[in-house]
């Protein structure tokens, strides 16, 4: 096994969003195999069946392409959105913002809408380059994190599609990109939840798919978390609790830590029960 430390200055927009369309297509797979039946399963998402985690996705694919080309239409969307947070919306009036009119769609309609909106984010992601930012929900972002993101919500959001029914999940190396988003964003999991960000160093060493050896953070740090790329993928994205997983965490820094990971945006959530 060869050892491989991921930098994020080797990486370029146009690499990252190939690694997205890769990603997609792997669910439309998995998608274009199913019944109508397996597309209204429920999902390890509370409230969510099959069906709503891709309306989710094509209403996200759809506001990143306008993030990109269209600023005045997302921000529209995205005050339609805020208000419905701060009037103090139900979670299923929340959703109605953004998965409504894909609900009223069938299973071929919404398959078809996922794919036009990809094809809108992957025209779009063309256009960026490697220094331009891009406005989102919150503050705006990097081009390539911005692809990154929208990289990690497609494979956890898979992983919820393929938990439910039953379909195998092929773990790549793009998940490069989500162990370094995991690992960069220790900080932002205390701060979303109001703690103090702990300043003691954590080492994380994975096992890539391709038998490589991912490394982040400093050799010399006591607190570790050692194991497969995909096991820790599937923490940091909250698709898994940590005891479910075989990952080796070493330190309670670390522990504390893989408790409670949360790699992508939004108000914290936990992960589910071991």
């Amino acid at each position: 096994m060869t050892s491989e430390t991921p930098a994020a200055d080797t990486l370029t927009t146009a690499s990252v969003l190939a690694d997205l369309l890769a990603e997609q297509e792997s669910l439309d797979a998995v998608m274009s195999g199913l019944d109508d039946e397996q597309w209204t399963l429920d999902t390890p998402s509370d409230r969510w069946s099959v069906a709503d985690q891709i309306g989710h996705l094509a209403h996200f694919d759809e506001t990143a392409s306008w993030a990109i080309t269209d600023e005045p239409r997302f921000k529209e969307s995205m005050n339609e959105l805020f208000a419905a947070l701060s009037s103090g919306g139900s979670p299923d009036e929340l959703d109605d913002v953004t998965l409504g009119r894909f609900r009223a769609m069938s299973p071929t309609e919404l398959l078809d809408a996922w794919r036009a909106n990809r094809k809108l984010l992957a025209d779009a992601g063309a256009t960026l380059d490697d220094d331009t930012r891009v406005i989102w929900y919150g503050p705006s972002m990097g081009a390539k994190s911005f692809l990154t993101a929208r990289l990690m919500e497609c494979w956890a959001h898979g992983q919820h599609i393929c938990d439910a029914v039953g379909a195998v999940h092929e773990a790549t190396d793009r998940l490069q990109h989500i162990a370094q988003l995991g690992f960069i964003t220790r900080k932002w999991t205390y701060v979303n939840r109001g703690l103090d960000a702990p300043t003691t160093a954590v080492r994380v060493t994975l096992d890539a798919p391709s038998g490589t050896t991912w490394s982040f953070g400093p050799d010399d740090a006591t607190d570790t978390v050692t194991g497969s790329a995909e096991d820790f993928c599937l923490v940091v994205t909250q698709c898994r609790n940590v005891a479910a997983t075989d990952l080796v965490v070493t330190g309670d820094h670390a522990a504390d830590w893989m408790s409670m990971a949360q790699a992508f945006a939004g108000g914290a959530t936990d992960s589910p029960p071991a």
